[in-house]
């Protein structure tokens, strides 16, 4: 299905750096709680991740990410989520995080 560029401009994709991850046991498949700043137009928005498989706790922490940030916040579980955590699938389905190399300021909009 093709979509017009028009479409794909409503969809807001900001870059924002991790400040404070935590388990979330009460998840039905195994994730993480994350906290990320999206900068001072943005702010910190919260997210749940299923991305145990690839990432500690503490390599979480300081890592940017890209993330939907303008969809409606959604219940998960126990935890309200903000925003939606981007990546891709590796061989084996497990999610890899996409994120700027090298670092950009928090808040950036891909375009």
């Amino acid at each position: 299905m093709q979509i017009s560029y028009d479409d794909f401009a409503k969809i807001d994709i900001r870059v924002g750096t991790v400040s404070r991850v935590e388990p979330y046991p009460q998840a039905r498949k195994p994730a993480y709680k994350l906290w990320i700043d999206f900068g001072p137009e943005v702010g910190e928005k919260k997210s749940s991740a299923q991305i145990i498989e690839h990432y500690t706790l503490e390599s979480l922490i300081g890592r940017q990410v890209a993330a939907v940030v303008n969809f409606p916040p959604k219940q998960i579980g126990v935890f309200m989520s903000e925003c939606l955590v981007l990546g891709f699938p590796d061989a084996a389905g497990r999610v890899v995080l996409i994120g700027p190399d090298p670092k950009v300021p928090d808040g950036g909009r891909l375009f």
